[in-house]
């Protein structure tokens, strides 16, 4: 039996496909304030914004590509049941040929509606105002907003419960509830962070390997360590 690598993947592994980190430097998601575009609040302040922003991340997905670092997570699988939780609404890590794949933040090539929040479609083109559900109700970016449950984070935990391994690649681990998952770690299994600019660690009793490299650059170093375990 494969034993467990479990991943936690943020905005660095995207941003080297050419997407955006969730800010940038002074505060802006891509020249927005959040809470204008990834607010309950904002939408209901402004569709024709928030549905403009989600519009434009999604065309710009048909222009990316997986880069190593996701081709990597891919090629473990040979060797190991990887399990991906990942911050990204991007797909790149479908791209890729992951299997297993957690979006905690939800995803942009998917939308719901405002009335049902189990009724969720693909959608690969944009969104507009006048698309609705089979009720008549709007449908919405697939996307947990700032103030909105995270509904995949009860199966997140459960599969980092069970981890062999433990990795975490392209975050700062300063978004929660994602960051707390590290927390939920068995207490003797090995951790890896591969991260230019690694947050800090607390409440963490294993051994933590600090890779302080971007993800297409640190991810060959990961696979050979894990495939010492073999």
């Amino acid at each position: 039996m494969k034993k467990k690598l479990v991943v936690l993947t943020g905005a660095g592994i995207s941003a080297e496909s050419g997407i955006k980190t969730f800010r940038d430097g002074d505060g802006l998601w891509e020249g927005h304030d959040v809470l204008d575009v990834a607010t309950p609040e904002g939408w209901i302040r402004n569709q024709e914004l928030v549905l403009d922003f989600y519009n434009q991340r999604r065309r710009q997905l048909h222009k990316v590509k997986p880069n190593l670092g996701h081709l990597i997570l891919a090629e473990l699988e040979q060797y190991f049941e990887v399990h991906i939780i990942t911050q990204n609404v991007d797909n790149l890590h479908e791209m890729a040929g992951s299997q297993n794949i957690i979006h905690l933040h939800g995803e942009l090539l998917k939308v719901r509606s405002v009335a049902n929040e189990n009724y969720i479609i693909n959608w690969s083109s944009d969104l507009k105002n006048t698309d609705k559900d089979p009720e008549g109700f709007q449908l919405r970016p697939h996307i947990v907003w700032f103030g909105e449950q995270v509904p995949a984070l009860e199966e997140a935990l459960l599969i980092t419960q069970k981890a062999d391994f433990f990795a975490v690649i392209g975050t700062s681990l300063q978004v929660y509830p994602a960051a707390g998952l590290i927390e939920f770690t068995p207490s003797n299994i090995p951790i890896f962070y591969i991260d230019p600019n690694p947050g800090t660690l607390q409440n963490i009793q294993n051994k933590v390997e600090i890779i302080s490299k971007i993800a297409s650059e640190g991810l060959p170093i990961l696979k050979e360590k894990m495939l010492d375990y073999l």
